[in-house]
C-alpha cells in the first residue's frame, strides 16, 4: 500500500473494487506491490440474492438466461442461513478494516427491505471492532420507493442504477416484460436518489444506437444532474468471432468515447467523474488499475449466486467456471483456489504478442477476457473485440492525458488542464482561413463546418 490519494474529484471516499458501481478510482489507496504468480489477498464478491430473476427484460441482458442452469422450479431467493453465512464467511476473509458488500441481480430489490434489513443486521453482528463496510446496489431503479430511500441513505449505500440516455434511445433496448418502455419510472427512481440525497453511479450500457449519439447521451446525463457515469460497451457474441447487430462496434466504440472526452477535458473536469477517463489519468500517471477490465491479471472479483454456487466472475457464470458453493466450502478457499488462481493469471500469461507489443498495454492489459475472442492481425487467437476501439479512444487522448498527469504529479488542480486545453485551441484556430481544411478533423472546408461555431 502507500500511494497518495490523487484525483480529478476531491471526494474523500474509499475505493469500492467492485464492478456494477464505482468510486473514483484515482482517489484510491492503490497496492503498488507486483503480481507474479498468485493473485491479490483481497477479493470482492457480487452477490445475486434472486440470481437471473428481474422485472425488466432487456434485450441485450447477458444473465437473464443463467436460470438454465439450474431445475425448472427454482426458488431463486437467497436463504437466511445462506445470507447469515456469506456475511460471516465473507467479513473472516478480507484483511479489513475496510469491506465492501455488493449487490446484483437480476433486479436485488425483488428480494424486499427485510431482506435487506436482515443483511445489516448481520453485518453489524459479524463486523470487527474498528472495521467499516461500505454498501453498493445495482438496480434498475424501477421499485425504488421512498422507504427504500431511507435505508439506502441511512446506511450510506452506494447505487448504480442503469440509464441509456434519453427515452427514445433507453427504450430501444430497456423494456420490461410486458414490452413497455422502462424510462420514466427509471427516472422516477433517479429523482428518488437524489431527493435523499444518496451517491449514485449512472451505468450507461453502450450499445450499437447510443454510441451514435455520444454528446446526446452525455449531455443529457448532466442535465440529470448527474456527476458519476460508467459507460459499459455491449459486447454479445454469435458465434466464434461475431457479435450481434445491438453490440457496439469498436471503432464506434472508440469515437463515442473520444466525443465525450473531448467535452469532459475541455469543460467539466473535476465536475464529472467518467471511470474510464478516472483510469485512464491513474495509468498515465503510473498507478495500478482498480477496474478490473484494466488490471494485469483478474479473478478478484467472483459471484456468489442465489444458492450458495460461487462463480469466477460474473461474465463467467458457466458450467465450467464454478468453483463450488459456500455452504460446502469455506468462500476464503474457493476465491483462492488452483481454479481460480489460474482463471485469474491466465489473463496475462495467454496474451497475444501483438498487445504484448502494444504502447497501450499498460492501461488495457487486454482488457476483458469475456471479449478476447478475435485474432490478431498476424492471425493470433485472443484478442479484444473493442481492440480497435480503445486503440482510438487512447491515441485521441494521450496528449491531454500526459499533460493532465504532469500537473498532477505537480500537486496542481486537476481543473487547471481546462484552461491548457483552451489556449492551445485557440491558438489552433487563430489563424485558419475560410478555404482551409477545418481543423476538427472533418474533412470540410473550415467555411463549410466550424466557422460559426464558438471555439
Amino acid at each position: 500500500m502507500g500511494e497518495e490519494r490523487i484525483s480529478t474529484h476531491n471526494r474523500n471516499i474509499p475505493d469500492v473494487p467492485a464492478k456494477g458501481v464505482s468510486r473514483p478510482v484515482t482517489s484510491a489507496t492503490r497496492n503498488d506491490q507486483g503480481i507474479k504468480e498468485t493473485l491479490p489477498p483481497y477479493f470482492s464478491v457480487m452477490v445475486k440474492p434472486v440470481g437471473p430473476v428481474c422485472n425488466l427484460n432487456c434485450a441485450y441482458c447477458y444473465y437473464i438466461h443463467k436460470d438454465e442452469l439450474y431445475p425448472e422450479g427454482e426458488n431463486f431467493r437467497m436463504s437466511p442461513e445462506l445470507l447469515e453465512r456469506y456475511v460471516r464467511d465473507y467479513i473472516a476473509a478480507q484483511p479489513g478494516p475496510q469491506i465492501n458488500f455488493a449487490w446484483q441481480g437480476g433486479e436485488p430489490t425483488l428480494m424486499g427491505l427485510s431482506f435487506f434489513r436482515q443483511f445489516l443486521h448481520f453485518v453489524d453482528k459479524y463486523l470487527p471492532p474498528g472495521w467499516q463496510a461500505g454498501h453498493t446496489l445495482q438496480t434498475n431503479g424501477t421499485m425504488l420507493d421512498d422507504e427504500w430511500c431511507r435505508l439506502l441513505k441511512e446506511r450510506h449505500f452506494l447505487v448504480g442504477i442503469s440509464i441509456d440516455g434519453p427515452a427514445w434511445m433507453h427504450d430501444y433496448y430497456r423494456r420490461d416484460k410486458g414490452g413497455r418502455p422502462t424510462h420514466e419510472k427509471v427516472i422516477a427512481g433517479l429523482r428518488l436518489l437524489q431527493k435523499y440525497e444518496i451517491d449514485y453511479n449512472i451505468l450507461c450500457v453502450v450499445n450499437n444506437l447510443n454510441a451514435q449519439h455520444p454528446l446526446e447521451v452525455y449531455n443529457y446525463f448532466k442535465e440529470l444532474g448527474a456527476t458519476w457515469i460508467q459507460f459499459i460497451p455491449i459486447v454479445e457474441r454469435v458465434g466464434e468471432r461475431g457479435v450481434t447487430d445491438r453490440s457496439v462496434p469498436a471503432p464506434a466504440f472508440g469515437r463515442f468515447l473520444a466525443a465525450i472526452f473531448d467535452e469532459w477535458i475541455r469543460r467539466d473536469v473535476g465536475k464529472m467523474f467518467i471511470q474510464i477517463f478516472e483510469e485512464c489519468v491513474a495509468a498515465w500517471m503510473g498507478l495500478p488499475a482498480s477496474l478490473c477490465i484494466f488490471t494485469e491479471t483478474c479473478g478478484r472479483g467472483l459471484i456468489i449466486e442465489h444458492n450458495g454456487d460461487v462463480y469466477a466472475c460474473d461474465h463467467f457464470v458457466v458450467p465450467e467456471c464454478k468453483l463450488g458453493n459456500m455452504m460446502e466450502t469455506p468462500l476464503k478457499e474457493l476465491a483462492n483456489g488452483p481454479q481460480q488462481v489460474r482463471f485469474g493469471l491466465d489473463k496475462r500469461d495467454k496474451l497475444p504478442r501483438y498487445c504484448r507489443d502494444c504502447p497501450y498495454l499498460f492501461i488495457c492489459h487486454g482488457a476483458c477476457p469475456k471479449d478476447r475472442f478475435i485474432r490478431t492481425p498476424d492471425g493470433e487467437e485472443g484478442l479484444s473485440y473493442l481492440c480497435e476501439g480503445y486503440k482510438i479512444f487512447f491515441s485521441h487522448a494521450d496528449p491531454y492525458l500526459r499533460q493532465l498527469a504532469g500537473l498532477l504529479r505537480q500537486r496542481r488542480p486537476a481543473g487547471a488542464i481546462m484552461d491548457l486545453v483552451k489556449k492551445a485551441d485557440q491558438e489552433k484556430w487563430k489563424n485558419v482561413k475560410r478555404n482551409d481544411p477545418c481543423p476538427c478533423g472533418s474533412g470540410l472546408k473550415y467555411k463549410h463546418c466550424c466557422l460559426t461555431k464558438p471555439h
